[in-house]
């Protein structure tokens, strides 16, 4: 993994035309035109639509700006979620560009987590960081950094600086041999087709009799219907960071249209 850079840079680059529209019940002084953006599939709504909040700021009145939520075709969307996969679950077979729509107004509290700060998102990234060093690593490493390297994983991604980023996720990235490896796969499975979050269990990467793991045999423990002809079921997989939760699947049902198509390719 740590070697392949270009795969890793190529990934790390990927990029979303969008268009955000302001809610059309949102009291304004004048017209508010649309807003593009080019959005990073790795990072987060709430830290790249800066530009987004002031653009549509200058024609809000003051009193009526409250905390800004985004939504797409009436779904809140997470702003924990990496942007790549709010995109696949809610709107992969939509025309560019994603049409997101904007709100100042009636949060939706029993939908959405507040974040009123950067700091809340590095919080949570750092909380996953954690995680999946625990599963990998029983947490060594991230111990073993100091909290100027926490600072520079953080700043890498926050910034979109692929090398800052990568001079310290490879070391969480690699794999000792002499030690068997990592001690699970940190995954997870989102699942647009029902209300549980995510599926997430432990998983080696190595089977009792030796052999390597792979992905399908991941899916057929934890998913064993995708994997069948009548299962027809559609996979999007995230390498994002490549250590928070590197298999980072989103799950839904294939339209009948999509599927004859799956069939005939």
């Amino acid at each position: 993994m740590t070697d392949d850079k270009d795969v890793l840079r190529d990934v790390w680059f990927g990029r979303i035309p969008t268009c955000f529209t302001l809610y059309q019940d949102e009291i304004t002084e004048r017209e508010a035109e649309p807003y593009y953006l080019l959005l990073p599939r790795i990072s987060y709504l709430t830290l790249v639509t800066d530009k987004v909040k002031k653009h549509f700021q200058k024609v809000m009145r003051q009193e009526e700006v409250s905390e800004i939520w985004f939504e797409y075709e009436g779904t809140p969307l997470k702003w924990h979620y990496p942007i790549g996969l709010l995109f696949d679950l809610h709107a992969s077979n939509t025309a560019l560009p994603w049409s997101i729509t904007v709100h100042f107004k009636n949060f939706p509290e029993k939908d959405l987590l507040h974040c009123h700060s950067k700091d809340v998102i590095e919080a949570h990234f750092m909380a996953c960081i954690k995680e999946a060093d625990a599963l990998k690593h029983k947490s060594q490493v991230i111990n073993e950094m100091q909290k100027k390297d926490h600072k520079q994983l953080w700043m890498g991604l926050q910034n979109d600086k692929f090398e800052q980023f990568w001079a310290i996720n490879r070391k969480l990235m690699e794999y000792p041999p002499e030690d068997n490896g990592f001690r699970y796969i940190p995954f997870r499975i989102y699942q647009a087709t029902t209300e549980r979050p995510f599926i997430q269990k432990l998983f080696r990467p190595i089977a009792s009799g030796g052999q390597l793991h792979t992905l399908g045999d991941l899916l057929k423990d934890v998913c064993p219907s995708a994997v069948t002809p009548e299962g027809d079921l559609r996979f999007f997989m995230h390498c994002t960071r490549c250590n928070v939760f590197p298999q980072n699947l989103s799950l839904r049902q294939r339209t009948s249209e999509e599927s004859q198509k799956g069939r005939r390719n």
